[in-house]
């Protein structure tokens, strides 16, 4: 049947789940405040971005590159589309040809934009601490005259990122009265801002106050933690599971060595199961040797080194395992996401923003 998933590895996203946490992030929002979900690298891996049917209920979406806002209008998305970074001079075709918003704070893109002649419309980006792009606030004067030397360019939204909004008060203070300055600026410049922007998920729940008129959620609203103490302040239900099953299992001998490099050799008389996901999947090779799975309700370690397509596990220990046995990489319980990156030494938005296009998504 065309479009079947026969692999046996995939993730799993519930909707359900993705639509509690919002209505969990709306609770903590003035009512007329606007939702732009962010949906850049595939909504955090969970491919939610090509469900039409869920996106459609948001009148505007962030994005990280032009590539992903003309993906987006090819899923169907007619509405708003707000590209968060600065985009390179040779996107500029590409953004007017789809209707998009982009992030705007290089001088040499804005001249490039007026010496074609070409309509934009733009957020100003302010830098205000975050020390990637953005306009100084000395410079936010002149740089609107520039803009204003030209109709084509329609300033409709101000904003900046905070960048340490759940470890650093003060600091995070100081970056929301830069961008306050910032406001007061542009507004004495421009009439009619339609957006003006600073909190993504951490200061949705830490900074409620500085909401302005719209909110970037990201991965809070995919269920994960974006801080230490995320699930201590706002109630979430994680959207993403992923799986595989046992396809080989064998029984081998006391000294056999498993997988590449021969680091791992067999203490004992085992039973090896081999899962068919690798690091080419966005299985990280740092976890061989290194962290568990789980089967039948049973944590279980990983053995050898992982392999492009596969890894091995040792479940030895387990009664009536079987090939067809379904496998936990992580289920949000036994087994999260934030156990996962630890093993990884990173952090849990790089889990699961770089599992692969290889592996479907299932939506339940």
């Amino acid at each position: 049947m065309k479009n079947e998933i026969t692999r046996p590895t995939i993730m799993e996203i519930n909707i359900d789940n993705f639509k509690y946490n919002l209505s969990q992030i709306k609770s903590k929002l003035k009512p007329e405040t606007i939702i732009m979900p962010i949906m850049k690298a595939n909504a955090y891996g969970t491919y939610i971005n090509t469900r039409l049917d869920v996106i459609n209920d948001f009148g505007i979406i962030g994005l990280a590159t032009v590539d992903e806002g003309v993906n987006l209008r090819k899923v169907g998305y007619k509405k708003e589309i707000f590209i968060l970074n600065q985009p390179a001079i040779s996107e500029i075709n590409k953004i007017i040809e789809n209707n998009l918003v982009i992030g705007l704070s290089s001088n040499e893109f804005l001249d490039e934009v007026q010496r074609q002649n070409v309509k934009l419309r733009v957020h100003l980006e302010i830098e205000t601490g975050m020390g990637r792009t953005g306009i100084v606030l000395e410079q936010i004067q002149s740089f609107i005259e520039q803009v204003q030397k030209t109709k084509n360019i329609q300033i409709e939204g101000i904003y900046t990122h905070l960048s340490s909004p759940d470890i650093d008060d003060k600091y995070t203070n100081e970056q929301l009265n830069i961008f306050e300055q910032a406001v007061d600026i542009v507004k004495k410049q421009t009439k009619d801002i339609k957006y003006i922007h600073i909190l993504a998920s951490n200061g949705i729940i830490n900074y409620p106050k500085a909401q302005y008129n719209l909110v970037r959620p990201g991965m809070i609203m995919y269920g994960y933690k974006s801080a230490e103490d995320t699930l201590e302040n706002i109630n979430l239900r994680p959207v993403a599971t992923l799986k595989s099953k046992i396809t080989f299992l064998k029984t081998v001998e006391n000294g056999t060595s498993i997988s590449y490099a021969r680091d791992f050799i067999t203490k004992r008389k085992s039973k090896i199961a081999t899962v068919p996901i690798g690091y080419a999947d966005g299985f990280r090779r740092n976890l061989s040797n290194n962290g568990k799975i789980l089967i039948n309700g049973q944590k279980v370690p990983i053995i050898g080194k992982v392999c492009m397509d596969s890894f091995m596990a040792d479940v030895t220990d387990l009664e009536n395992v079987k090939v067809g046995d379904d496998v936990f990489i992580w289920d949000n319980e036994k087994i999260t996401l934030e156990e996962i990156a630890h093993s990884n030494n990173t952090i849990n938005y790089e889990i699961l923003s770089t599992i692969s296009n290889r592996v479907p998504r299932k939506f339940v």
